[in-house]
């Protein structure tokens, strides 16, 4: 099966090819696989009449039982850790992709499966790696439930399993990570020098009703309403001043917030002055500084140049790196759409591979 491309204007740009003939590599960095044991579980849930998420439900009856060709692409395609994975990557012109377990990840299940299930992830992952190791590079599972365990995890990761990042499908059965119960990942993290990727989830259902009855509530809008949120809770909340080398990648060209840090800054000032929150504290930094000294943000799912030329104007050139979000969204065109950004070809390198290469601390390529 391949996944079903939408016809868009066409555009001139030739076939990308890997190698680096071009000058440069691209490294996808939001690139999404599942094990068979986690979608059995997570299908189950479906059927346990006592599981009360609306929005894993509308997510994942859809992915995980429809019958049409892009769901059924997408769930295929999550469980490939090999030659088909390659074939689109090939066909696309990507040279390395950076894996994680797509949301939600394990954060859904009860505290002791998850545990099981983010090691055999991991597991998993890592023996991918191995077989691949030109191709493929990989982030951490962790099951934030367990704090301590996802710390250990997260260190396991990196020093045994050769990971580069964290991935955490960011709420955890409605809780957020600025709780400081959550602070150990953090710690983890920071200790570690490795970054935290903060990939949407369905919004929890004290928040996802309105987006729900309108159909909002997936990737067209609610995942980037939650996932902005959430960072924008870490923010407000003081965890930068607490973790200051703490790295942040976030996804869809930072799920919005980029295009609000004027009036993040403004209103998040006259709030404070006016005492209305108690959750609201001065911090150390006007919320725009935090987006550009502690987040990086990728383009997955975001191939319009408009946006991604304004993203590396107001956080900087070197806070923007490509992903594709495979099997998700995969279109060959964007590929071609990114390739034709006005940049030159060193500022493409940076783009495409060189940043990725420093934030997650991957091996330098031959481009």
């Amino acid at each position: 099966m391949t996944a079903p491309e939408p016809t868009f204007p066409p555009t001139q740009a030739p076939q990308p090819t890997t190698g680096g003939r071009q000058g440069y590599l691209r490294i996808a960095t939001e690139e999404a696989f599942a094990t068979p044991e986690i979608l059995k579980l997570w299908l189950g849930l479906l059927d346990d009449p006592t599981f009360d998420d609306p929005g894993f439900r509308s997510l994942w009856s859809f992915y995980g039982t429809a019958t049409a060709e892009r769901p059924r692409f997408v769930l295929q395609s999550l469980q490939d850790l090999g030659e088909g994975r390659l074939a689109a990557m090939d066909k696309a012109g990507i040279d390395r992709a950076i894996l994680s377990l797509t949301s939600p990840g394990a954060q859904p299940l009860r505290k002791d499966i998850a545990k099981q299930q983010a090691t055999l992830a991991n597991d998993q992952l890592a023996q991918a790696c191995k077989r691949h190791p030109d191709r493929f590079s990989g982030l951490t599972a962790v099951a934030p439930q367990d704090p301590e365990y996802s710390a250990r995890e997260i260190e396991r990761g990196k020093n045994e399993l050769g990971f580069h990042g964290v991935i955490i499908n960011s709420h955890t059965q409605g809780e957020y990570l600025d709780d400081p119960k959550f602070w150990p990942i953090f710690e983890a993290a920071q200790a570690l020098d490795t970054p935290i990727y903060l990939h949407p989830n369905t919004a929890p259902k004290n928040f996802i009703q309105p987006m729900l009855e309108a159909g909002l509530d997936g990737a067209i809008w609610g995942f980037a309403v939650e996932t902005g949120t959430h960072l924008l809770r870490l923010i407000t909340k003081g965890v930068f001043d607490r973790f200051p080398r703490l790295k942040m990648v976030v996804g869809h060209l930072g799920e919005a917030l980029p295009f609000w840090m004027y009036r993040l800054d403004y209103m998040h000032g006259a709030t404070v002055r006016s005492g209305r929150y108690e959750a609201m504290k001065p911090i150390e930094c006007r919320p725009s500084e935090y987006l550009k000294r502690n987040v990086w943000v990728t383009t997955s799912g975001m191939a319009w140049a408009p946006a991604i030329m304004f993203c590396r104007d107001v956080l900087g050139p070197d806070r923007v790196l490509y992903a594709m979000d495979y099997p998700y969204e995969y279109l060959v065109d964007e590929v071609r759409w990114q390739d034709d950004l006005p940049l030159t070809t060193a500022e493409k390198k940076q783009f495409y591979q060189t940043n990725a290469e420093t934030v997650f601390g991957l091996p330098k390529g031959d481009a």
